[in-house]
Parts: C-alpha cells; sequence; structure tokens
C-alpha cells in the first residue's frame, strides 16, 4: 500500500511540474483564489493541507473532507487591505457507503471606486482631479463542488469543480478550474501525509481580439489597433503537507494527555507564479474547548507571523485569526464560525 501511494504522490508532483519553473511574480490572473479562507488554517500559517477537518478543507485539500462525521457548516470573514471584504462559505456533508459531498463559495467586494480619465482633468483645491462623476465597483467569486471518498482505512481522495469570476469594472472574465488533493494516514504517531494540486484550468483573457485606443504623441491623436487578447494563466499551487499530533487523547501519539492536544504541520508550497514556499503551524487544545495557534511563513515577499485562538462548545466554534504583513502594510484579522451536526 505504501508503493501505491508513493506512485500517486509522485503522479501529482509530475503534474505540477509547469510549475516549478515558472518562477515570475505578478504574471497570473485570479489573485484572489491566493487569499486564505480560514481563520484556523491562517492563524496555523496555512500549513493546513494536511490538516484541515471542516468543511474549509475544500479551499485547501478536497481529501480532507472525507473526516468529517456527517454533517459541517463553515462561514469565514475577513476584512482585508483597503476596506476590502472577503467572505467565504462551506458546507460538506458524509453520505454512508458513498463518500462526502461538498458545497463552496467565495465572494470579494472591492466597493466603489470613482472613474477618471484624462479628458476629465480639472484643477480642484490645489490638486488635478479628473473625475467623471461614474463609479465602478469591481469584485470577484468563485462557487464550487467537491466529491470526496475513503479508499481504504487510510487512504482518501478528493476533488473539487469550480467556477470562478473577476470583474475589473470595464472587463471581466470566468474560468472552469479544478482542485484534487489525497490523504493518508500512515497510522504511526498519528502522522498524515497530505498533498493537493489547487486552482487547475485554463487561461485567463479579459480582452479577445477587440480594437483599444492608443495615443500617438507624435500627431496628438487616438488611433485604434487590434488587440489578440493575452491570456494570464490561473495561480496553479502544488502542496506536499504533513501533519502529526505530538500530545491527543488517544494513543496515536508522541505524548498521551487525557485534556490536552498539540498538533504540528508543516507545508511545503509551490505556486506557479513564485519559487518555493514553506508553512508551518502549532494548535495546541484544551479540554477540547480552547485552542491557541500559531503559523509561520518562510519566503514569502510579505506574509510571515500569524497567531490565533478558537473556541469549540456544543458542536460549533468559533476562530480568529492575526496575520502579520510587514512594515509596510496593515495586520489582517479573520473571523470564523463553524458548527457540526452527527
Amino acid at each position: 500500500m505504501n508503493g501505491k501511494i508513493s506512485k500517486l504522490l509522485f503522479i501529482l508532483f509530475i503534474a505540477a511540474g509547469p510549475l516549478l519553473s515558472f518562477e515570475k511574480v505578478g504574471t497570473t490572473a485570479f489573485q484572489f483564489l491566493k487569499v486564505p479562507t480560514s481563520a484556523r488554517g491562517s492563524a496555523m500559517g496555512e500549513a493546513f493541507s494536511a490538516a484541515a477537518s471542516h468543511s474549509d478543507a475544500a479551499f485547501f485539500n478536497p481529501a480532507a473532507l472525507t473526516r468529517i462525521p456527517k454533517m459541517d457548516v463553515s462561514f469565514d470573514y475577513m476584512d482585508y487591505f483597503l476596506d476590502i471584504s472577503h467572505v467565504a462559505i462551506s458546507g460538506a456533508w458524509s453520505v454512508p457507503n458513498l463518500g462526502t459531498f461538498g458545497l463552496h463559495a467565495i465572494a470579494t467586494d472591492i466597493g466603489a471606486i470613482q472613474v477618471t480619465s484624462v479628458d476629465a482633468l480639472d484643477f480642484y483645491d490645489g490638486l488635478y482631479l479628473g473625475y467623471t462623476g461614474e463609479t465602478i465597483e469591481p469584485g470577484s467569486a468563485l462557487i464550487g463542488a467537491s466529491f470526496a471518498r475513503e479508499l481504504t482505512d487510510k487512504f482518501a481522495f478528493g476533488l473539487s469543480a469550480k467556477y470562478a469570476r473577476e470583474d475589473l469594472g470595464i472587463r471581466s472574465a470566468g474560468a472552469i478550474l479544478f482542485d484534487g488533493g489525497l490523504t493518508y494516514d500512515t497510522g504511526f504517531m498519528g502522522l498524515e501525509i497530505a498533498a493537493a494540486i489547487r486552482h487547475f484550468g485554463p487561461e485567463v483573457r479579459f480582452y479577445d481580439q477587440v480594437n483599444l485606443p492608443r495615443y500617438d504623441a507624435s500627431t496628438d491623436s487616438t488611433y485604434y489597433q487590434r488587440y489578440n487578447g493575452k491570456g494570464y494563466p490561473l495561480p496553479q499551487t502544488f502542496n506536499i503537507g504533513m501533519a502529526a499530533w505530538l500530545v491527543s487523547a488517544s494513543g496515536h501519539s508522541l505524548i498521551h494527555s487525557q485534556n490536552q492536544s498539540l498538533l504540528l504541520a508543516v507545508d511545503l508550497v509551490q505556486p506557479r507564479d513564485y519559487d518555493q514556499q514553506y508553512n508551518f503551524g502549532l494548535e495546541y487544545g484544551f479540554n477540547a474547548l480552547l485552542f491557541l495557534r500559531a503559523g509561520y511563513k518562510m519566503n514569502y515577499d510579505t506574509e510571515g507571523l500569524s497567531l490565533g485562538f478558537g473556541l469549540a462548545w456544543n458542536r460549533m466554534r468559533i476562530d480568529y485569526a492575526y496575520s502579520d504583513y510587514g512594515a509596510y502594510l496593515d495586520a489582517v484579522h479573520r473571523f470564523s464560525f463553524g458548527f457540526v451536526i452527527n
């Protein structure tokens, strides 16, 4: 069985081969897909492909949906930079002898932006402003469905099909994309191994063979030139992760404790538009009621330390995450709410 798992992980790695040699920052579309969608996962530094256990696993590794006993619902809200709001919702339910089905969605609201134009340029209060009186409301959205199934008591797979759309105000584009993932319970010290490919799909085109205006300074006039519509790849990401219970109430951990737990998680991340990245996370639990979390990301331009906590009672949970984005960007706060139906 271990040989089969190794082969499957190798196949996933080969499938992600184009990602490993494509290290160009700022060349992929639909960047909103890279924004974390779970307060718990964010607090653990997004080292979550092997650690996810609720319906929001669909955003990280759909194979982890098999850990849901019956039904689970998650809601996540984040006040992002410059008053941008980011909302994610997910739900999953397990059908005996068939598998686990899930639905998930993301919405990003940038808000209203005043339109400016050179033609409307005028001088107001010491500033040259070109407001036209119009406003645009850019935004992004995603909706998807997932299916996950256990093939053995140790090995599970999951697949997601998604439709994503981004509105830039003057142009919009949509694409169908896919996620795939695996989880493997080694049976040793609670160690889980996972692999996931996310956001696999075609290039995105906002323009497709249209006449766009061009300005000729030599003649001080505008002419129109045929534009063939450059395509931009999706932000495909390949993750290999592990999660291990260092302390737990079960016998499958390094240290046995009736009322405390400690989960260690690590992810190796290969994005399409950046060099290799590393995510680390810890989660300490007390009486399965209070959870303290910390994470760290390596080889990111801005992200680094993250912290958070969670409360769980009566099958409900509330999670909070704080993410540091360096000296030039404000910290980001995330809140999640979820509940389980057994």
